[in-house]
């Protein structure tokens, strides 16, 4: 059985300090990890909508981002399939509305892949800066983390595979 093709997204802007997390957070998974060529890592940037293919193409994905629930604290937060639509349509980071906008096309295409993942962090600086903040370093390990495992859960795991 062939391994599901699984992406693995960064979203933010480096130079801006924490809304960097999502793409730092992609570098850390991808340079501390070792998974076959079935897992990609892209970096989303700021492109948005133009991240549509990579979305529509995979069996699951998971998207690393800076975003700030209703109420939080600061953590890492997973979340999961179902619990996606409600949550980013908050608009709490400036690339959200591309992920809703790419969801709903993708939902639309009949092109959804059967697991989504969001993780991400509330940020705690966004000036103009290279590199995260103290707060935010000490998450990314974590964050890393938690993808990875569920990333080896998906590619133990038939329901994923097409």
């Amino acid at each position: 059985m062939n391994s599901p093709l699984i992406n693995v997204i960064g979203l933010g802007n480096l130079l801006y300090g924490d809304e960097g997390f999502g793409v730092a957070a992609l570098n850390s998974f991808r340079d501390s990890s070792d998974f076959p060529e079935t897992v990609r890592c892209i970096d989303g940037g700021t492109q948005g909508i133009y991240l549509l293919d990579y979305l529509e193409s995979c069996d699951a994905v998971i998207v690393f981002d800076a975003l700030i629930p209703l109420d939080y604290d600061r953590r890492v937060y997973v979340y999961r399939n179902e619990e996606l639509p409600a949550f980013i349509h908050r608009k709490m980071s400036s690339h959200q509305m591309g992920l809703s906008e790419m969801l709903g096309i993708a939902r639309l295409h009949g092109k959804m892949p059967k697991e989504i993942v969001l993780i991400g962090v509330p940020p705690k600086a966004l000036e103009l800066n290279v590199g995260l903040s103290p707060e935010l370093s000490l998450l990314l390990p974590e964050a890393v983390e938690e993808a990875r495992a569920i990333v080896e859960g998906w590619l133990a795991s038939p329901a994923v595979k097409a």
